[in-house]
């Protein structure tokens, strides 16, 4: 197996400079790391893991953690997609990453034990339970972190402009002529829960409308189940609204499972409005109307604030707030 000794010689260079251009180092120029590059895809090297953390100071791993009530974790789109974009930005700069429990050879641990048990260098979260301890403790250590999907001042955060989702969402409603506008809201533990029933309520007030409170029907953990049960209830009312925000995509998607049961036509006698853009919003029938989130900015964010940290020593917090946008599709029409 091919040594970092045998490519400085392959190629001329000091060990110094192979080693710097294969750390990325901004003073080895574009032509030499060229040739450093390619001797080391001609001769198959692997840098050694151990040393390339005594040379660095760093174990070149990157911690993620799910906290999310579903406790479904990656199978959840929007997280997946997230992750996903975070994954190809920090590999890009020759990070591992390892999904952190909170269980050690059998041992319930903190997430923080884990973290440092496992010695990475910092730790994306991706939380959905503001009021998770484990999260806080996390949060307050030295460790860099990152967290999506939650608002916090002692750590670096990224999370969509949930808010500016239920204006959107609400304002189209309203602009199609409806005035009887009801949400399906995800838990209001969550930040995304709060902030999106925050915007539609100030939406409705800002627009004059009315808001009963039989016009909130509670989703639950964001789910299929809880969007099918809200949306049966919401359509038992007498007063029954004609237009429904549903906090989430999959909630909306079993809203509009209920409408089919209870043979109410989407969006000839009801629209539809969901959350996410998740993949499947498109393919379904009829294609729903979403609020999109730009999952790919969030992973990159997300890895630009956490590798800055690392390299920089400081975890000094920073706030960033992706845009969203409204794509309309089928699932809404004007009445």
């Amino acid at each position: 197996m091919a040594t970092i000794y045998d490519i400085a010689k392959k190629t001329g260079y000091s060990i110094t400079t192979v080693s710097k251009a294969l750390n990325n180092y901004t003073d080895v120029g574009e032509k030499t790391k060229k040739k450093i590059l390619e001797a080391v895809e001609e001769m198959g090297y692997y840098p050694n893991s151990i040393a390339r953390s005594l040379t660095t100071k760093k174990s070149w791993a990157i911690g993620v953690i799910f906290v999310e009530d579903l406790k479904i974790g990656m199978n959840h789109p929007f997280f997946s997609a997230v992750i996903e974009a975070f994954k190809k930005q920090v590999e890009a700069q020759g990070y591992d990453i390892i999904f952190l429990s909170r269980n050690i050879g059998g041992e319930e641990k903190s997430y923080l034990d884990h973290a440092l048990h496992r010695g990475v260098d910092g730790v994306i979260v991706v939380c959905s339970n503001y009021k998770d301890e484990e999260t806080e403790k996390l949060i307050k250590s030295p460790l860099p972190t990152v967290v999506v999907d939650l608002h916090s001042d002692e750590s670096s955060v990224v999370y969509s402009d949930n808010y500016d989702g239920s204006v959107l969402a609400v304002k189209h409603l309203y602009e199609l002529g409806h005035r009887r506008i009801a949400h399906i809201q995800g838990i209001q533990r969550t930040h995304a829960g709060t902030e999106r029933m925050r915007g539609y309520r100030d939406t409705l007030q800002e627009l004059k409308l009315d808001a009963p409170d039989e016009y909130v029907a509670d989703g639950g953990f964001f789910s299929y189940e809880g969007g099918y049960e809200a949306m049966k209830e919401l359509l038992s009312l007498d007063n029954r609204p004609t237009a429904v925000y549903a906090a989430g995509d999959n909630m909306a998607l079993g809203a509009l499972k209920a409408c089919r049961e209870m043979n109410v036509a989407v969006p000839d006698d009801v629209s539809v409005v969901g959350f996410d853009d998740i993949e499947v919003a498109k393919h379904v029938t009829p294609a729903l109307t979403t609020i999109r989130q730009d999952t790919d900015m969030i992973g990159i964010k997300a890895s630009e604030l956490l590798v800055n940290q690392i390299n920089s020593g400081s975890k000094e917090g920073q706030a960033v707030k992706v845009p969203v946008e409204l794509i309309e599709r089928e699932s809404t029409k004007a009445i």
